[in-house]
């Protein structure tokens, strides 16, 4: 993010300084994939199937180079590896590989789907999935909404909600 990093929230440049392993506690809600295609390639990436609400778990394992974050949902987890190539930060969700150019918007996080390979085949852009990504923080917390839908099928994942960051240092 380079100067943009400074300009994010406190609680925002909290969270993306964590080092080390973290559990990270809050709520989330998430929303059912529209229709069964949807709800197929959800299930291919590990996304939430169902409407929920509760306590989420947020395990954070942040080394130098990748970062694995598992999301224990209401009823679900979600797993997911992180890393940086050049400046876009790649995750990997199962089968799916999604490259985004991250943005400071107004001391919040914004994320945008550059590149998508599926299968290790590449989604021309007419076909990747529309999405909302964005992070705000704000009393020790970050806020988060997530929301990816798919042209002529549907929303396929969604989920927002809040979690506690930890005391200054505080770790795992």
């Amino acid at each position: 993010m380079g100067d943009g990093f400074t300009a994010l929230a406190p609680a925002l440049q909290r969270f993306h300084s964590l080092a080390g392993r973290h559990l990270l506690h809050g709520e989330a809600t998430t929303q059912a994939a529209q229709g069964p295609l949807a709800r197929l390639l959800a299930r291919c990436v590990g996304a939430p199937l169902n409407d929920a609400t509760g306590a989420i778990l947020f395990e954070l394992d942040a080394a130098p180079q990748t970062e694995r974050w598992t999301r224990h949902f209401p009823g679900h987890t979600m797993r997911s590896r992180l890393h940086l190539e050049g400046r876009a930060v790649v995750e990997r969700l199962g089968p799916a590989r999604l490259a985004f150019a991250v943005y400071e918007v107004g001391g919040g996080l914004q994320m945008r789907l550059v590149h998508m390979h599926f299968l290790g085949i590449p989604c021309p852009a007419w076909l990747r999935p529309r999405l909302v990504a964005h992070e705000t923080g704000a009393a020790g917390r970050l806020h988060f909404h997530i929301e990816a839908a798919l042209p002529g099928i549907g929303r396929m994942v969604g989920y927002r909600g809040w979690l506690a960051l930890p005391e200054q240092g505080g770790g795992a």
